[in-house]
């Protein structure tokens, strides 16, 4: 039997709002577990697939085929057809196309291939995306593009994915873990692209707060260009920040002269994250939601207002609306708050230092999944964690944030995504640390359909919960 009990559940117990679809303000503003969603909240896991080797990631195409894409960590990504069908042929196998072995890094748990994304024109250009943990660079992040023949729309051969490999970009990774991993085109046609801060603990880089480096960051770029991997959109916040230009000590303004940043990568949109694997556009307004996963204490969800870039969201400073490094009780800290506040934030398994016992128990790694567009629950942002099975709602009621935890499952969930209706999918591995067998091995994960409760069908299988 598991319980939470919120502390500062909503902005309005504490006398304070928030005005829709806005970052909160202030830390008492940050929702936590025990808020009261908006609507219905009954939801089940309808199961689409099974048998999917540790899945990492899900999306479609948007080409009308009714095709899910899911990659598994080996390396392949498979289709599950309008059906509900797994093609036994993988759509596309980096482990094939290196005559050394596998393209694909898979030494630990948290590398493989990442996931899929399918440019907004892939119907006309037949361009796919994918972001892998490459063995060849020695676990570096590779971003790489491969173009689909018609004739073979559903298999992408060996010789083929060599023929068109683009490499649009490649990270460095210091360490084995914290690579972020998710790449999404978002509604204004960019590529964005989750980066985290190169691993170890504690980000012994700070690279979250260093402009100079990709890691610990959102990166946006626009693809659409052929006589050079990608260009720098020109209304990324740093565009133009460490541009070359004359010295000028007179007739500068101070708000002139913060925007010089001699450092800065052009490609950042925002930072100050510690692994945001998983983020999500709403599809009905361009709001971006990052799941950014922490360090010992506290998961967090980061609302962005579509558009809204240049946002620093404070790790390493900050772990989720405390402090970091936490130590004592986070409520009477007298640190500064850096950066920009997350929406919604909930504690580990293992009490932080100070926390009443009946605030543990809510997970260790948050996995955001998508946001909700039916009926009841239409506009709220769904989310699990690895560790505990649980799935929580996110939404602003117009007053605040509203954070509430609706099933416990027994499940290990890795991400999620949409179908081409924009349904919320949801996968999940069996793939823990202390237990991973290898990505082949491990045993088999599944794909999920998030639904409201009273419209399973007949006959579905149906995810097992504990409340």
């Amino acid at each position: 039997m598991f319980r939470i009990i919120a502390i500062c559940t909503t902005a309005a117990l504490m006398g304070t709002t928030v005005l829709a679809q806005e970052a909160p303000k202030t830390v008492d503003q940050v929702a936590r577990p025990g808020g009261t969603l908006p609507g219905t909240t009954d939801i089940a896991l309808v199961q689409v697939a099974s048998g999917l080797l540790d899945p990492t990631n899900v999306t479609n195409a948007g080409d009308g085929s009714g095709r899910i894409f899911v990659t598994e960590r080996a390396g392949r990504v498979k289709i599950i057809d309008k059906d509900g069908n797994v093609l036994e042929e993988p759509f596309l196998d980096l482990t094939a196309i290196n005559p050394l072995g596998s393209d694909v890094q898979t030494g630990f748990v948290e590398q493989g291939l990442y996931s899929i994304a399918f440019h907004p024109k892939f119907p006309e250009n037949g361009y796919f995306y994918v972001h892998y943990a490459s063995l060849p660079f020695n676990g570096d992040g590779m971003i790489v593009r491969f173009t689909v023949d018609p004739a073979s729309p559903d298999v992408v051969s060996p010789e083929r994915t060599n023929e068109t490999a683009k490499v649009i970009m490649r990270i460095e990774q210091p360490w084995y873990n914290h690579n972020g991993g998710q790449i999404e085109f978002g509604p204004d046609g960019m590529l964005y692209i989750g980066s985290g801060d190169g691993g170890w603990e504690g980000d012994p880089y700070e690279a979250g707060q260093d402009l100079s480096t990709p890691l610990g960051k959102i990166l946006r770029i626009d693809v659409d260009t052929e006589d050079r991997p990608y260009n720098i959109p020109s209304d990324n916040p740093y565009a133009d920040a460490s541009s070359e230009r004359l010295m000028q000590l007179f007739g500068i303004t101070e708000e002139q002269f913060s925007k010089i940043k001699t450092r800065s990568l052009p490609e950042i949109w925002s930072y100050g994250v510690r692994n945001p694997y998983e983020f999500a556009f709403d599809p009905k307004t361009g709001n971006m939601f990052i799941a950014d996963v922490g360090q010992n204490h506290w998961e967090e969800i980061i609302f962005e207002k579509a558009g809204d870039g240049g946002h620093n969201y404070g790790w390493p400073r900050m772990e989720a609306a405390f402090c970091q490094p936490m130590t004592g009780d986070p409520a009477e800290s007298e640190c500064s708050v850096v950066g920009t506040l997350p929406a919604a934030m909930y504690p580990h398994n293992t009490a932080y230092p100070g926390a009443p016992e009946d605030t543990s128990n809510a997970g260790c790694s948050v996995q955001g999944f998508g946001v909700a567009n039916y009926g009841g629950m239409d506009g709220v942002y769904l989310a699990g964690d690895w560790c505990s099975g649980r799935v929580f709602g996110l939404a602003n009621d117009g007053q605040s944030w509203q954070f509430q935890e609706l099933i416990q499952t027994g499940m290990q969930f890795t991400a999620g995504g949409y179908d081409e209706d924009n349904n919320v999918l949801v996968v999940n591995a069996n793939n823990f640390y202390l237990a991973d067998q290898g990505p082949d091995t491990n045993p088999p994960g599944s794909l999920w359909r998030v639904m409201a409760a009273s419209d399973v069908p007949d006959g579905a299988t149906v995810a097992k919960v504990s409340k």
